[in-house]
């Protein structure tokens, strides 16, 4: 772990995040929520919000997934999406949906204000952002796909996302 410059989960919590809020939009899957908290981790997001059916820590499948990430990140639940939003748009945040919608901004044409804080929703495995969170947020961030299928799940979608917005805001 010192090779790798590992953080100790105390040292994560002192270091200083990207100012990026991840929203989880009723999520089903324990095994996904888990993977978006590891993700997180790796990219030093801010916090998780955790809304509607997503599951919470402590939870024997999240933490199957999270290997500890759920310890790390700062995350609060919320009853509904829409609780969370209107909670972020009042802390000043720009709020994105991932989602496939008219008039979306493909995620490389995407460029993150600068010192902006923002967050980004992503939605049911099934169903995606519900419409009215949707008509709550700044836009939506599409990410481009080429195949038959035309759907990603959420954790190689959060994946991406954080990626290429990390990418944009740090270097």
């Amino acid at each position: 772990m010192d090779e790798l410059n590992r953080l100790s989960v105390e040292a994560f919590h002192q270091t200083e995040k990207l100012p990026v809020t991840v929203v989880l939009d009723n999520i089903r899957s324990c095994h996904n929520i888990g993977s978006v908290f590891r993700t997180s981790d790796a990219f030093l997001i801010e916090q998780l919000m955790l809304c509607g059916i997503t599951a919470t820590p402590p939870n024997k499948e999240i933490h199957k997934a999270a290997l500890d990430a759920e310890k790390s990140v700062k995350w609060t639940y919320f009853p509904n999406t829409l609780q969370a939003v209107d909670h972020l748009l009042n802390d000043g945040y720009q709020v994105w949906a991932v989602e496939q919608v008219i008039n979306s901004i493909m995620l490389p044409e995407f460029t993150p204000e600068q010192g902006a804080k923002i967050a980004l929703i992503f939605g049911n495995e099934v169903k995606g952002v519900d419409q009215q969170v949707i008509d709550k947020c700044h836009g939506a961030i599409e990410i481009p796909q080429f195949g038959t299928k035309h759907s990603l799940n959420i954790s190689v979608s959060t994946g991406i996302v954080l990626w290429e917005i990390t990418r944009k805001m740090t270097y």
